[in-house]
């Protein structure tokens, strides 16, 4: 029994020593400057992203649309 509890404390030491290290790597700099977002620059985030994901899926289905309405003039415009 003595060899589990060993091992798991083995294992919460290794992961205090990673917790340690965090802020001093090539990142650390980062994570110190890194903060939460207000509520207004969440929003516009979200709302840019949306719109992203949106325009990139109407594309999509246009694209769709194209190849099966159209498919032999789709495929004399690469002739």
């Amino acid at each position: 029994m003595s060899g589990i509890v060993d091992k798991g404390w083995e294992t919460q030491r290794r992961i205090e020593e990673r917790a340690k290290r965090v802020g001093k790597g090539k990142y650390g700099r980062v994570l110190r400057m890194a903060r939460k977002p207000t509520n207004e620059e969440f929003a516009k985030v979200v709302t840019v992203t949306g719109l992203g994901l949106i325009l990139i899926g109407a594309l999509g289905f246009f694209i769709y649309l194209m190849m099966t309405a159209f498919p032999d003039w789709v495929a004399g415009l690469f002739k």
